[in-house]
């Protein structure tokens, strides 16, 4: 088991590493969910998928962490889980230090108004018979009592901090292009005023110019608000640009976690390592060294024993196939789990 939160020290965009980190605003603690395979007539169930096993993390109040890893891996997963879209199977996530995995009814209900959440289809994510105004004003309605004109005037204000126009309140999702629709969603998210979002890699569906145009936005709205982000993505650029920590996910485990300039700049692990070198560099007169992976992702109905990645890992030894490794400080503010780095210490 993971001992303790990993990456409590935070490094902040565009300001001293030397700052004290803010108190943790959500804390993941040893977080399990399985999804049962059920087979026959009567449903039995015959094994699990380990979609996210054993993960633990922390967000500060106005941070981005970006959670990143090859598709399936639990990315997603995580995020429906402290949004608590669907229920974990063990573990614990805490709000401002109190425990909401086991919250219900009214409680529950007030907490929806700090946790939001952008998806990645700006289309399919919003009502196709609901106007502009009413999808922005909704969650408004859900958590306030206001009159109608006082809704329709912070619509407007909401559309136009996004970037969309005051006019546009009348129209449906259809009328707007990809780029306004996760505009309409961002503005849709931030009506009942949050404190976190997760943002589900809300522009991998957006054409490039339009993608730095919505990061930017949120970077924007971040600094305004002083909200925070767990920002889901496999596109390690745009995490770069916009994350202040990040963690990799490799098949349910986060295999580092660190800031985003030790992540570039020194990754620990093998798996981030092979993710880094199969980043496109603008510079055509670089070279890179292309790290290959053999194999496939392995199927996480049945997870290989010992380190997971051992299955594709370049440096793989006899005791990866066996033992675990667990998540340590591999220097301050710098988590790894991999047998390599403690060998290396030896």
């Amino acid at each position: 088991m993971v001992q303790g939160i990993p990456g409590t020290g935070h490094r902040w965009r565009g300001m001293s590493a030397s700052l004290s980190p803010t108190a943790a605003l959500l804390e993941v603690r040893n977080l399990i969910k399985h999804f049962p395979i059920r087979k026959g007539v009567f449903s039995r169930v015959s094994g699990h998928v380990h979609a996210v096993d054993d993960i633990s993390f922390s967000i500060a109040e106005g941070e981005t962490l970006g959670l990143v890893g090859e598709s399936g891996c639990g990315k997603s997963t995580t995020g429906k889980v402290i949004l608590r879209l669907i229920e974990p199977t063990s573990g614990a996530v805490l709000w401002r230090g109190q425990r909401i995995d086991r919250l219900r009814g009214s409680p529950m209900r007030a907490l929806r108004r700090e946790l939001q959440a952008v998806f990645q289809d700006p289309y399919s994510s919003l009502n196709p018979r609901m106007r502009a105004v009413d999808i922005v004003a909704e969650p408004i309605r859900n958590f306030e009592t206001a009159g109608e004109d006082e809704l329709r005037e912070r619509v407007a204000a909401l559309l136009e901090r996004v970037g969309l126009r005051r006019d546009q309140m009348i129209k449906y999702p259809y009328e707007f292009s990809g780029g306004q629709r996760q505009r309409l969603g961002i503005a849709r998210a931030l009506a009942p005023k949050p404190r976190l979002i997760v943002c589900d890699e809300p522009v991998s569906a957006l054409d490039v110019s339009v993608q730095a145009q919505v990061i930017n936005l949120l970077m924007d709205l971040q600094d305004e608000l002083k909200i925070s982000y767990l920002f889901v993505a496999h596109d390690l650029a745009v995490v770069e640009h916009i994350s202040h920590r990040v963690a990799v996910m490799y098949l349910g485990k986060i295999v580092e976690l660190t800031d985003k300039r030790s992540l570039f700049a020194n990754p620990q692990h093998p798996y981030t390592e092979a993710l880094l070198a199969a980043v496109p560099v603008p510079d055509p007169k670089i070279q890179r060294k292309r790290v290959i992976l053999s194999g496939d992702v392995p199927s996480p109905i049945n997870p290989p024993s010992g380190c997971r990645f051992h299955t594709r890992c370049p440096y793989v030894f006899e005791r990866c196939r066996s033992e675990e490794p667990q998540m340590k400080q591999v220097r301050s503010g710098h988590w790894a789990a991999c047998h390599l780095r403690e060998a290396a210490e030896q």
